[in-house]
């Protein structure tokens, strides 16, 4: 008869939907998983950037007293970056040159901002070996093109900052910017 009760007793325990078991366990489950996240909260949070990091991420340049036809280097990430306000002519230059004729084609629209066709931004690094190359202060030798030249290994930008003679392989890298005011650029 032992053996009826216990049987009752299960059925009856099983009828009433979860067990003291069954909420022993969900409950441990649930305690190990809030456990969990805090313990990897910290460890995944610990990998964003710092606030000194974040303040370096991008920088505010002010571009007013930039003249068509000059170029300025600034530091951004520690590496140069070149802001060039191109003048009409040079702008008819780069965009007179045919895509296929490029060894990384690119229309000059292509790396400036809309509304803002007039000024290039490029990490002033060849894309070569990673030298500096020389345009963007005044008297600087540009290169065949009139846009920048790596004296190191013979790079020739055009004025597009495009690659157009030389052992570099891509165009000088166009980084992120938005422009926040029609005098200020920031970039990153």
């Amino acid at each position: 008869m032992a053996t009826v009760e216990h049987t009752e007793g299960s059925a009856a325990e099983a009828s009433d939907g979860v067990r003291r078991r069954d909420f022993i366990n969900i409950a441990a489950v649930s305690a190990a998983g809030v456990g969990a996240a805090a313990l990897l909260y910290p460890l995944v949070n610990q990998m964003n950037p710092s606030a000194d990091v974040l303040a370096l991420a991008s920088i505010d340049v002010d571009i007013s007293s930039i003249e068509p036809g000059q170029a300025v280097k600034t530091i951004w990430r520690k590496q140069p970056i070149f802001i060039r306000n191109l003048t009409p002519q040079e702008m008819a230059a780069a965009n007179a040159v045919p895509a296929g004729d490029l060894r990384d084609p690119e229309s000059l629209a292509d790396r400036t901002a809309e509304g803002k066709e007039n000024w290039l931004i490029t990490l002033g690094v060849c894309t070569h070996l990673g030298c500096v190359p020389l345009g963007a202060a005044e008297g600087e030798n540009r290169g065949e093109f009139g846009g920048y030249f790596c004296p190191c290994h013979g790079s020739h930008y055009d004025t597009a900052g495009r690659i157009r003679k030389g052992p570099a392989p891509l165009n000088l890298e166009v980084p992120e910017y938005v422009f926040t005011s029609d005098t200020v650029v920031r970039i990153g």
